[in-house]
């Protein structure tokens, strides 16, 4: 394979297209502008799998037909390129719509906890961590036992939580099969749901950079909620419309909040720590 250096390489060679314009965005990230008159989006991996579980994360959300996600115009081992979504402001009309359609995505379900997207690799990624997908049946055990110790060991490791803190965090986990509610059966997840990966339009909002895998549905409306969704409320009543969830679902934004927590105590430090325990304490 021919190495390229630039995104406008990259989208040269993967689109077959001429480009007229490069335009960098944060990190490895930029529009380009294509003699069709197309923008896309062109994004290089950071690691090994990274584009690979990132292309097949869109298309086995894309096709639940449940909520809008790039269309994928090309990818290799290193690049991923993309059409350019969103650019608007939230409507109403668009945070009902995606409350709905996150209640399909989830209803279209996934073979086990933990599952991979159909062509998609085991040793995946959560933004800049990485994420490993196994296979599970009981959601209390798997969830304790690769998205929420993974990270805490890390954490420790690294010096970014104390034993005393670590130790709240396992009888949190220890408590899961009692404090998960109802069993539920593996939901379709884009994963990676903090409102960072919400881009609004007025009609409908689309979702990009998946961490996508079969999981737990409440784990992705809690991530929505830990760092702020413009309407979320309209968001949640949309969803409930639809799917409603289990009772005492509000108790639970805790528990998974977990796993989100500790990959931002990971990745960004002391500043999440505080958060990931207070969060566990309150599972009890």
């Amino acid at each position: 394979m021919t190495q390229v250096s630039t995104p406008a390489e990259a989208a040269a060679r993967i689109t077959g297209r001429a480009v007229v314009e490069q335009r960098d965005l944060k990190g490895a990230v930029a529009e380009v502008v294509l003699d069709s008159g197309d923008t896309v989006i062109v994004k290089r991996g950071h690691a090994r799998n990274a584009t690979t579980a990132e292309a097949a994360g869109l298309r086995w959300l894309g096709e639940a037909g449940a909520v809008r996600v790039p269309e994928i115009r090309g990818n290799d081992d290193e690049w991923l390129v993309t059409e350019l979504v969103g650019g608007g402001r939230p409507t109403h009309h668009a945070a009902e719509r995606l409350g709905r359609g996150m209640a399909a995505l989830h209803e279209a379900g996934a073979p086990t906890f933990g599952a991979a997207p159909p062509g998609g690799p085991g040793d995946a990624w959560i933004g800049l961590a990485p994420m490993r997908n196994v296979a599970g049946e009981d959601w209390p055990r798997w969830y304790a036992e690769h998205r929420v110790l993974p990270y805490l060991r890390g954490a420790v490791d690294e010096g970014t939580l104390a034993g005393d803190e670590a130790a709240v965090i396992e009888r949190a986990c220890a408590r899961l099969p009692e404090a998960a509610g109802p069993a539920e059966p593996p939901a379709r997840l884009h994963g990676d749901l903090w409102n960072g990966n919400v881009l609004w339009g007025a009609v409908e909002a689309s979702l990009i950079d998946p961490a996508a895998h079969g999981g737990h549905r409440e784990t992705d409306l809690a991530m929505l909620q830990l760092f702020g969704c413009p309407l979320l409320d309209r968001v949640l009543a949309a969803y409930q419309e639809v799917s409603p969830l289990a009772d005492g679902w509000t108790e639970r934004i805790g528990v998974h909040q977990l796993f989100p927590l500790l990959v931002h105590t990971v990745l960004f430090g002391r500043s999440y720590a505080g958060q990931a325990v207070a969060a566990a304490r309150a599972v009890g």
